[in-house]
């Protein structure tokens, strides 16, 4: 039976590309959301290093929780994140607290989780045809949300506060997983079905995990991190401290639609090592950067390089057509390293008295992940 006969058995049936675009916007405001506005949290609730650390792990815990869970007929693992993501960030608006915010920040990083994994594994099934490409311009939209996000902290904490602009965002999640669900597409013929994914040999899976697993670990340390870096250890005080953490956000934009470009003609592998190697001797150099135009650039360097990483590896995983919950899970481990690696950050922060010192973390990762993209696992063609 063609598959336009089975419209609930596709896997790629879901929101339309718009909806799509729509909700990967709103879900990287809400994965970077407690960077720019941790220094406020900070003061508000008297929060350490430590505690700060602990925020971003409950959030990313939760997302590992989301992306586990993925169900089959992604279009609801879709409509659900965004409920999930509704309630958790609607919640946080009225947290008093650490304890509170954190269980807040679990519920919102659960539908997270819930919302990219789904949209990325349904994205992978859909458009089999220059894979990578497809998802680079997919994740463009993702670090769009990621940038804006810094933006409308600088514009509106100062104005408004955390509580009526939180309650908006939840909102929003709530109005896009309705329009999503409500204009979905049809079934193509070039989509990949159920039946012709392949098991992943248990190498292969731990392969993947382990690459997102410290990539997570790595990108949140950065973003989470770099705005209380920058109002500690530079002359730039531009947009409440806000301006790396923007710039970092607008090359990561940037990097995604010209990857999207670079895609059609460069294999992934070639663009990803080169994009790890470029981002240890960026992070390297920032630990001396002290200066606004040194610090500009490092931030510009930083972005481009991380942004290859995501779309490539996921594009290489993909192609080697795992069922939908093998995906969900390897992309779920990046919520790990997510969660662990900034508290890390911030407990070397707090033992040895350094931010600087605990930019040791990051850097340690691009090093692991370019170690791990050279030497891939026997049996796995990577080019």
């Amino acid at each position: 039976m063609p598959a336009t006969d089975q419209p609930n058995t596709d896997p790629s049936a879901g929101p339309t590309a718009l909806w799509l675009a729509l909700g990967f916007l709103l879900a990287g405001v809400g994965t970077v959301l407690l960077g720019p506005i941790l220094p406020a949290l900070t003061d508000t609730w008297h929060l350490s290093d430590r505690d700060g650390g602990l925020l971003f792990a409950a959030k990313f815990v939760g997302s590992f929780l989301g992306g586990v869970t993925v169900p089959r007929r992604l279009r609801w693992g879709i409509f659900g994140g965004m409920l999930f993501a509704c309630a958790g960030f609607g919640a946080f608006s009225v947290s008093i607290g650490l304890a509170t915010g954190a269980l807040c920040l679990f519920v919102g990083g659960f539908g997270l989780g819930q919302i990219i994994a789904s949209t990325n594994i349904l994205a992978g099934l859909r458009y089999r045809a220059h894979t990578g490409s497809a998802l680079a311009s997919l994740n463009f939209f993702w670090s769009l949300g990621a940038v804006a996000c810094g933006l409308i902290a600088a514009a509106v904490l100062p104005r408004f506060g955390l509580q009526s602009p939180l309650l908006t965002f939840a909102a929003l999640f709530l109005a896009t997983g309705l329009g999503g669900l409500l204009r979905s597409s049809q079934a193509k013929s070039n989509t990949l079905t159920t039946d012709e994914t392949t098991a992943l040999p248990v190498r292969t899976l731990t392969y993947f995990a382990l690459l997102l697993f410290l990539y997570g670990g790595l990108e949140t340390c950065m973003t989470g991190w770099l705005t209380t870096y920058t109002l500690r250890f530079s002359d730039v005080r531009l947009l409440g401290g806000q301006s790396a953490v923007v710039l970092l956000w607008t090359a990561l934009t940037v990097g995604r639609a010209l990857s999207s470009i670079a895609l059609r003609s460069i294999p992934e592998s070639t663009l990803q090592r080169g994009g790890l190697a470029a981002a240890a001797l960026c992070i390297a150099a920032l630990t001396t950067t002290h200066s606004g135009p040194l610090l500009t650039l490092d931030c510009l360097l930083l972005g481009l390089s991380l942004a290859p990483f995501f779309p490539t590896t996921f594009a290489i995983l993909m192609l080697r057509r795992p069922p939908a919950r093998a995906a969900g899970f390897i992309l779920a481990v990046s919520g790990l390293g997510a969660a662990l690696f900034p508290w890390l950050m911030g407990a070397v922060s707090t033992q040895t008295g350094s931010l600087r010192t605990a930019m040791l973390v990051p850097f340690l990762l691009a090093l692991a992940l370019l170690t791990l993209s050279l030497r891939p696992v026997k049996h796995l063609r990577l080019t």
